[in-house]
């Protein structure tokens, strides 16, 4: 069984190499789709900041355990704190209903690895 660590480095391991499959597949359409994504992302009239914790209610809410590994590590990196995650997460939490229970664990289990990163201040 692979360590916490190690499944981090696995998923960031993963999406990196299958993002570059899906992109060689050269269709327009999937292209102009993960640029859309890339771009909804940056500053604008909301910051970065703002819009990654949105992505990660979003993903908590939808149940998706990658997208929520993905947008915590954003978080950190445009600067919300552990308790601002914290508490976005409850926003999903509420929103989503007991069923996203799973996912807020799957969540905690993230933060701990970026926290044993260093991520948090």
């Amino acid at each position: 069984m692979a360590s916490k660590e190690n499944s981090l480095q696995k998923f960031r391991d993963d999406r990196k190499e299958m993002n570059e499959k899906v992109l060689n597949l050269d269709h327009l359409g999937i292209k102009r789709f993960f640029n859309l994504d890339s771009n909804t992302y940056k500053d604008g009239s909301l910051p970065a900041q703002t819009k990654e914790l949105l992505g990660l209610v979003a993903s908590t809410v939808l149940r998706c355990n990658d997208c929520i590994d993905y947008h915590l590590e954003q978080c950190a990196e445009t600067g919300s704190t552990k308790e601002e995650i914290i508490e976005a997460l409850n926003v999903a939490l509420v929103v989503g209903g007991s069923i996203v229970i799973p996912h807020l664990r799957h969540a905690v289990k993230t933060i701990e690895l970026l926290e044993s990163e260093e991520y948090f201040a």
